[in-house]
């Protein structure tokens, strides 16, 4: 990615492990808010921490920021030991979530607050707010009050502000919480844009899915203090390693099973949820006989009038409750064992014949590919 805006971002050397924390923890008193934690994150890259509240990913932000002393551990930026340093001496910046703009200030002058701070010739920080501000395209509300400006609007100042230090490390604290929900997706993929123009590289913390799956390049899940699963939006998606991360993120159905054939291309899963066996198209490490978890996400159900004729991956059951959402529509399903089943299923595939309605007798089935085994 190459600035064609003339505003520097400061970035050299290897492209790899960036940023690097290494067992780091942090405890309050008895509790250990962060335990353990071990992550990289690669130039350039946009990384997000999605997890609850509580969880412990404010912590790590503000440990990253140096606003928060470290119990043990290491964090290593760019090659440099920071883990010790106060925040003004890190190469670092952050966005706070409520933007913390300063409201009897100009935009321009907010923008410029931290130079003029460290007493930067004028000259030398108006050319730069003046960069910061193009780069946002925010130029011309340069004269403009805070209060004046929409939230997506403040957003990009609240960016300039952080990013005309020209800093390593950009941190984002629930960046959108401050949005209304209609212009949050829109400026979700605006601030991407603006921080891929940039080659900065971005550590931002969240509760909110979909942020991070619309943002980032690679999440991590954090639980209790821990990380529990990293990889990119997809794979950790598609692929969860735990119950928790597949009922985290996005919807799933969950059952509870026993591996009862075990064959070196495919296992079979007899569950009490279901009176036909899960047929699972590969093999797994756990023996025949173990309890495992089954995850089925929405969107790889079908919802059917008439019985698949396939002796496993399908159940009967009637329609408990129906949302129509646009491109889709959201199904439960009450099977016969009792248990709830939700399926998403494209608006264009309804379109086709007549729709199963509520109490109507349905049949759900999937493919033999569809099916994530856990066992944790």
């Amino acid at each position: 990615m190459a600035d064609t805006t003339g505003f520097s971002s400061g970035l050299s050397g290897d492209a790899k492990a960036f940023l690097r924390l290494r067992d780091v923890t942090k405890t309050f008193g008895e509790t250990a808010a962060v335990d353990s934690v071990n992550l990289t994150v690669e130039r350039n890259e946009i990384f997000a921490l999605l997890g609850s509240s509580g969880c412990g990913k404010s912590t790590l932000l503000r440990m990253l920021a140096g606003f928060e002393p470290v119990t043990s551990g290491q964090i290593l930026l760019d090659g440099e030991d920071v883990t010790d340093l106060a925040p003004y001496e890190r190469p670092v910046n952050m966005m706070f979530q409520s933007y913390a703009l300063f409201p009897r200030m100009s935009v321009e002058a907010n923008v410029g607050f931290g130079l003029k701070q460290e007493k930067v010739p004028k000259g030398e920080r108006l050319e730069r707010v003046q960069e910061a501000l193009a780069l946002v395209q925010m130029s011309a509300y340069a004269k403009r009050k805070p209060h004046h400006l929409s939230g997506g609007q403040q957003q990009r100042v609240a960016l300039a502000r952080s990013l005309i230090k020209r800093p390593k490390l950009l941190l984002l604290d629930e960046p959108m919480s401050a949005l209304d929900k209609q212009i949050r997706h829109a400026t979700q993929i605006e601030l991407v844009r603006l921080l891929d123009k940039l080659d900065v590289t971005c550590f931002m913390v969240t509760h909110d899915q979909e942020e991070a799956m619309t943002m980032a390049n690679r999440l991590a899940v954090m639980s209790q203090g821990r990380i529990r699963q990293v990889g990119t939006p997809q794979d950790v998606y598609a692929y969860p390693n735990s119950r928790f991360v597949a009922g985290f993120i996005g919807s799933t159905n969950l059952f509870e099973g026993v591996i009862c054939v075990d064959e070196a291309d495919h296992i079979m899963i007899e569950s009490a949820e279901l009176a036909r066996p899960f047929y699972v198209n590969h093999g797994v490490s756990e023996p025949l006989g173990a309890s495992v978890s089954v995850s089925l996400r929405p969107e790889q159900i079908r919802v059917l009038r008439e019985a698949p004729s396939e002796p496993c991956n399908w159940a009967p059951g009637v329609v408990s409750h129906l949302a129509w959402l646009g491109s889709y529509a959201i199904y439960q399903i009450r099977l016969d064992s009792g248990k709830m089943v939700q399926a998403s299923v494209p608006s264009q595939l309804l379109a086709l014949g007549q729709p199963p309605g509520i109490d109507d007798e349905v049949f759900v089935c999937w493919g033999r590919d569809s099916v994530t085994v856990l066992t944790s």
